[in-house]
């Protein structure tokens, strides 16, 4: 729209000594005849622009003119800003980039450094160690997909190593634990599902548009959360790890015992991912309870324990 383009066009003059006429056509991907129009509805608008002529012309902002710059206070900039960088790298977005340029010319001249100060205080990095590539290739374009409301297809692989071709009308994109989802309805399926990014492959964008329907992704899991089979589990856990123990679960489930072990009671969905879960502490954790859990985890760790019973081929 117009109004932001020239919106984007004060806020980059805000921010810098002087652009050229070429510079914002190519931001902004209009003409420089466009540029002209846009700048002159600026100072109509009562913000005085300045043309320079020559090899360093552009356009500045007349000195000593300033706007207010008082409905956001330093500490509401930094706390914005702070989140738009942590999200920034895995969206790859220029929109983002925008935004952080827009509220970064609010920051006057002389409180830069205290801001730059306040970065260094405190960081979001929301970027898994050794993230895949694939990921943040589809995050762009499911995006313009959620934006534009049209549909996507998609091969995908489910917790079991099963593939199927899905077709959905995607809603929001989710960064929850430590990776991308996409919440949508299914067309195979009739109903919502939420897809992992790292699952999907041959992701293609459909020219056929769909209506958005009501129900969001926050009632959607309000809904799961309410029909999830829990299971109330007891896991002793060995003093070795107390440390990871005490990061990953809330102080009123952990018992600590007087040999260093802790005894820890929780519910938690009955799935493959909660045997993922108790496995990757190894040796360091048993299932007391339920009995039937603890099979599982018996039979998985038999499983393992064949695998390396077996000569290494070369």
């Amino acid at each position: 729209m117009r109004i932001d383009r020239m919106l984007g066009i004060v806020v980059l003059l805000l921010n810098r000594e002087r652009v050229s006429a070429k510079y914002l056509a190519d931001r902004f991907e209009i003409s420089v005849r466009t540029v002209y129009r846009d700048i002159e509805a600026i100072n109509m608008a009562g913000i005085p622009i300045v043309a320079y002529a020559g090899n360093n012309g552009g356009f500045s902002i007349m000195e000593n003119y300033r706007l207010d710059r008082q409905v956001l206070t330093l500490q509401d900039m930094t706390s914005i800003l702070t989140a738009l960088k942590g999200v920034s790298p895995t969206l790859d977005d220029s929109d983002i980039d925008n935004v952080t340029e827009k509220i970064l010319s609010l920051v006057p001249d002389d409180k830069m450094e205290l801001l730059k100060q306040r970065f260094e205080e405190f960081c979001i990095d929301i970027m898994p160690w050794g993230q895949k590539q694939q990921p943040k290739e589809y995050l762009k374009e499911l995006q313009i997909a959620v934006s534009q409301k049209k549909l996507v297809c998609f091969d995908y692989r489910n917790s079991k190593g099963e593939f199927a071709k899905r077709t959905v009308e995607p809603m929001t994109l989710v960064y929850k634990g430590f990776g991308w989802y996409l919440f949508a309805f299914c067309k195979v399926k009739n109903d919502y599902r939420i897809f992992k990014l790292v699952r999907m492959s041959n992701l293609v964008t459909e020219e056929e548009y769909f209506k958005r329907k009501n129900k969001s992704y926050h009632d959607f899991m309000k809904l799961s959360s309410d029909k999830s089979q829990f299971i109330n589990i007891v896991l002793r856990y060995s003093a070795e790890i107390k440390a990871q123990v005490e990061e990953y679960f809330d102080e009123g489930t952990i018992e600590y015992q007087d040999d260093g072990s802790m005894i820890v009671r929780i519910a938690m969905p009955n799935d493959n991912w909660l045997h993922s879960i108790i496995l990757g502490s190894g040796e360091h954790v048993e299932v007391l309870e339920p009995e039937y859990l603890r099979n599982i985890i018996k039979e998985k760790a038999e499983k393992i324990c064949m695998n390396y019973k077996r000569e290494v081929e070369a």
